[in-house]
């Protein structure tokens, strides 16, 4: 079994469809005795793809993992309409959509591009009074909500099967934190003004890793019993990729470390930072043009890595002194 020490980093799982993503945790935990783990995104039982998981210190990252855009494929079947808006729900409306077209189809997709509102579905986790929606909804409720801006960074036809009273469709799409996909599906088709549900959903990218990143749960077994998982691991700062990368010298990190601030160098710009010393991550830091110094957001290191005799080195400026 896996030391649990060794365990920090970034393990991407390829989500098998029947599990929930909290059934994917407490497996990871019980492999690998390990209480530390979290999440980056919560997948339905029947979506299947890519779930990334933050063990040890990296779980520090899940909120700005969560906050990435994500891709999926999906199929939708047009001319039914289900109370869950995907095809496990029961059937609520059916139509003939034998009619539409593939141009239909291309038309009512590029209207979707960009910033959009969207309704969250009843059979969602959202909160309202207090209690999850799906909840509400199996009770037989239905209650108003508020719809909510998301962003389709892009939206892409795969195929389109538009033989018979029920055709399919499957596109490819990159969208923000919080949309939802199946309500994406039934409002395609009310584009096309007929009724739809989504058939299945593959969650292809998540936090910038895909499926070549991922591990079967299977594999993660093999590798736990033989304490091989550690070398699996992804370090966190490649998924917080997205942040620019500022290098400084090994006093300035020790100091960083410490949780103090430094003295911002002459190539950062302003926002969050991904900081490095000697070539090694730091953590998360805040660049602050006005008063010239990276504030510190998120420590992941240890100041043990960066000799914590350099981090009492005092600085000659006032404001990077923390």
């Amino acid at each position: 079994m896996e030391d649990r020490k060794e365990l920090e980093g970034v393990l991407a799982v390829w989500k098998p469809a029947g599990w929930t993503s909290h059934d994917v945790v407490a497996k990871v935990r019980a492999l690998t005795r390990m209480r530390r783990i979290g999440h980056a995104g919560t997948l339905d039982p029947g979506v299947t793809g890519v779930l990334p998981l933050c063990l040890g210190r990296a779980t520090r990252a899940v909120e700005y993992l969560q906050e990435l855009p994500k891709a999926y494929d999906a199929v939708v079947r047009l001319g039914v309409a289900t109370d869950t808006e995907d095809l496990t729900g029961t059937v609520t409306e059916t139509a003939d959509a034998s009619h539409v077209t593939g141009e239909m189809v291309r038309e009512a997709l590029a209207r979707f591009t960009g910033e959009i509102e969207q309704v969250p579905p009843m059979y969602s986790a959202v909160k309202i009074g207090g209690r999850r929606l799906y909840e509400l909804a199996r009770e037989g409720k239905t209650v108003e909500r508020t719809a909510r801006r998301v962003t389709i960074h892009s939206l892409e036809l795969r195929f389109a099967e538009l033989d018979g009273p029920e055709p399919r469709i499957g596109f490819s799409v990159v969208c923000s934190k919080g949309t939802y996909i199946r309500t994406l599906c039934v409002d395609i088709g009310r584009a096309l003004g007929v009724p739809a549900a989504m058939e299945s959903l593959v969650r292809t990218m998540s936090a910038g890793l895909r499926e070549s990143d991922c591990l079967t749960l299977e594999r993660i077994a093999e590798l736990a019993a033989s304490g091989g998982l550690a070398e699996a691991l992804l370090p966190v700062d490649r998924a917080l990729g997205q942040y620019p990368r500022v290098d400084v010298g090994a006093a300035a990190a020790a100091r960083a470390v410490q949780g103090q601030r430094i003295r911002m160098p002459q190539a950062a710009t302003g926002g969050l930072v991904r900081l490095y010393g000697e070539g090694r991550f730091v953590g998360l830091f805040e660049a602050d043009v006005g008063e010239g110094v990276l504030k510190p957001v998120k420590v992941f290191a240890s100041a043990d890595e960066f000799g914590r005799g350099t981090a009492r080195q005092r600085t000659d400026d006032p404001k990077a002194r923390g």
